[in-house]
């Protein structure tokens, strides 16, 4: 008989998931075998449809190889119909206080005067009232339509508030990757300027303090080719469109920013990506880190022709 694998059982509050940590190797169906009371097909069934995560990356992997210290995520039925429901993004984690999401371009953040599509916030609204009707969800920062990745909400207007009065102290890195238009020369730099908003919404960038908002962006390249280059974007300040309009500054306008400057969209979207968002949680004080994976269409327009 098949000695059974110790583990620890956690089942979180605000999750609608059960997690095991494993404490001995294995491999996936048989684990889940001796800790899910249901049949063999049902737990195969379990894996097929995705429910199952290792290390918060789904698998359906049969065999796949557990080791001591691995963290097993199962989700419920009901939580898989209900983030299913949801289009043009993921909830990549949720608790009693916020919800961080990856947003697909093409998605607003929240809703504008110009119609009634689909947004993020009105989603995610849905999505927790599901749970009680009462139940709502707040803005804690933006990002544009085109523009992809990690985005932060919270659940209680309290929650808010507090993130956003504490934004400079509890935000640590806000990291985005952006592909722009030609070979940027410097490896690294800092551009440091002050942004005004006209009255069409377009944001314009001046060296010198014209009373608008400073905003101070540090860039690194990563891949570059003759055509583009690859961009690792951290802001130590939040303006709207703050990189697209610093990108445009330098010479090197993101692709597919017809709006600032592009000539090409290779992608057919913009070449935005927030990648990285790491923050203190405004109730534990716990640091938190989320990363989105960089679009696979960035990386292959910088690859170098042999």
């Amino acid at each position: 008989m098949k000695k059974k694998t110790k583990s620890k059982h956690i089942k979180p509050k605000s999750f609608q998931s059960t997690r095991f940590t494993v404490e001995q190797d294995d491999e996936l169906l048989p684990f889940l075998l001796t800790h899910i009371n249901k049949s063999r097909n049902a737990v195969k069934s379990i894996l097929t449809r995705g429910q199952v995560e290792v290390n918060n990356t789904p698998t359906t992997k049969h065999n796949y190889k557990l080791t001591s210290g691995d963290v097993v995520s199962i989700q419920s039925n009901e939580s898989l119909m209900k983030e299913k429901a949801l289009i043009g993004l993921t909830v990549v984690y949720e608790d009693d206080d916020i919800i961080v999401i990856d947003k697909e371009e093409g998605l607003l953040s929240v809703a504008t005067d110009k119609g009634n599509e689909p947004t993020a916030h009105n989603q995610l609204m849905g999505y927790v009232k599901r749970d009680h009707p009462k139940n709502r969800v707040f803005i804690v920062h933006r990002l544009d339509k085109d523009t992809s990745g990690i985005m932060l909400f919270a659940k209680k207007e309290s929650v808010k508030r507090a993130l956003q009065d504490s934004w400079k102290e509890s935000v640590k890195e806000r990291i985005y990757t952006a592909l722009v238009e030609g070979k940027v020369k410097k490896e690294n730099g800092t551009i440091t300027s002050w942004l005004t908003e006209s009255k069409t919404f377009k944001v314009y960038s001046s060296p010198h303090d014209n009373g608008g908002k400073k905003a101070i962006t540090h860039y690194k390249v990563t891949r570059q080719n003759n055509d583009y280059s690859l961009l690792e974007v951290s802001l130590e300040t939040g303006r709207k469109n703050q990189i697209r309009v610093h990108m445009q500054s330098i010479g090197h306008p993101i692709v597919g920013d017809k709006k600032y400057g592009a000539t090409s969209n290779p992608l057919k979207r913009l070449g935005l990506h927030a990648t990285t968002l790491v923050f203190n949680h405004p109730t534990t004080g716990k640091k938190m880190v989320f990363k989105s994976k960089i679009p696979r269409s960035f990386i292959k327009k910088t690859q170098v022709s042999k």
